[in-house]
């Protein structure tokens, strides 16, 4: 086993036991979020800054954008937090899911990428194939019976449709990222996580699928 397999390992297993904790405490939760929020602001910062350098308009535009939509993300987690803190406890639940639902893609295109191989997804990341795609969406179902009926009140159907979208996103927010590093000229947002680069690095799919999911609950 190589060092830097070892080190993602780590570092998940370092992950996962912070998801546990946020999901028992409330007050960690909220730590948590806002400090991982302010790391991938700066690092998306970081990458976007990178990408455009020399073209004013362009830079005035893209920075405009830019804090368009952290105005709006942060104002969404705000709230979120406010209605956590409120007592709203099914929005903690929706929030849980659809992190695991991103990490579970992750893993799953990891796993079945890594076996079966195949045929490239796209340009954007040479590692990302259709057969790993595929396993997102599988692992991802897979945690649709440690949820239903003790966590959700929606039927079985809705729930399936909610779960594809939410790993479909994080799949699209993956490339997304993926996209940008690729125009910035970089393998990694930063190298804070060993063996895995920054925090937005892992929670690009993440950041996309959490207020896309809880929507989605709310309105289905």
């Amino acid at each position: 086993m190589s060092s830097n397999l070892k080190k993602r390992i780590l570092t998940s297993i370092l992950l996962f036991s912070l998801l546990i904790v946020m999901f028992l405490y409330t007050y960690v939760m909220i730590i948590s979020l806002i400090i991982i929020a302010i790391i991938s602001w700066i690092e998306f910062y970081a990458l976007i800054s990178k990408i455009i350098k020399k073209d004013y308009l362009k830079d005035k535009l893209l920075r405009f954008f830019y804090k368009t939509l952290s105005l709006f993300y942060l104002s969404g987690l705000v709230y979120l937090i406010l209605a956590i803190e409120s007592g709203y406890s099914d929005l903690r639940i929706y929030l849980i899911y659809s992190v695991l639902i991103a990490i579970m893609s992750d893993i799953g295109g990891l796993i079945f990428g890594k076996i079966f191989k195949g045929k490239r997804l796209t340009k954007i990341s040479p590692n990302k194939t259709i057969s790993g795609s595929i396993g997102s969406f599988i692992l991802s179902i897979s945690l649709i019976p440690f949820f239903y009926k003790s966590q959700f009140d929606q039927n079985l159907i809705n729930i399936l449709i909610i779960t594809i979208i939410i790993s479909l996103t994080s799949q699209l927010g993956d490339l997304f990222i993926s996209l940008l590093k690729r125009k910035a000229k970089v393998k990694d947002t930063s190298d804070l996580l060993p063996g895995h680069g920054g925090v937005l690095d892992r929670i690009d799919g993440i950041i996309f699928a959490i207020p896309l999911g809880i929507y989605l609950f709310i309105i289905i």
